[in-house]
């Protein structure tokens, strides 16, 4: 058998660069696929979107209330917030609670699901803040060589 080839032909776990040859990932990455029926890709789309990790990091401090939410979130419509909204609280990272006044007033605010969540967001803040000038200049050379590489096939 080839090195790096999996024994199982069912199993579909990638080669870990990391790890000695042979090794397999401690996960599937082909769970993280684009099917629909795809729990994993479902949860990773609707956390990981614009609005929704804004909604977190700012539900973190404290509950707000739709209209304070939406004065924060610059850009987003009314429907969008709404939507983003009960897609979170419907996954449980959300709560909403209703008081019972003239007009009703909304609260909004992360469940102790919500909160370890929003954890694992701040060390990708961290992540991209410390490493944001490596990717600028990556960026810059990848535009670079996409452009000369561009003109040397249009000569």
């Amino acid at each position: 058998m080839e090195e790096g080839t999996l024994k199982s032909p069912g199993h579909t776990g990638d080669t870990d660069p990391s790890c000695p040859a042979g090794a397999v990932y401690p996960y599937d990455v082909k769970q993280w696929d684009t099917r629909e029926d795809c729990e994993v890709r479902q949860i990773l789309d609707r956390i990981a979107d614009k609005w929704s990790l804004l909604v977190i990091a700012l539900l973190d401090c404290e509950g707000l209330r739709f209209t304070e939410l939406r004065r924060e979130i610059d850009g987003i419509s009314q429907r969008m917030l709404t939507r983003t909204l009960r897609h979170l609280e419907r996954d449980g990272l959300v709560s909403r609670t209703v008081h019972p006044t003239v007009p009703p007033r909304v609260d909004y605010a992360l469940t102790p699901l919500g909160s370890t969540l929003h954890a694992t967001i701040q060390s990708l803040v961290t992540w991209t803040e410390r490493h944001q000038r490596e990717i600028a200049a990556a960026r810059a050379e990848y535009d670079a060589r996409a452009e000369r590489e561009a003109l040397d096939h249009g000569a």
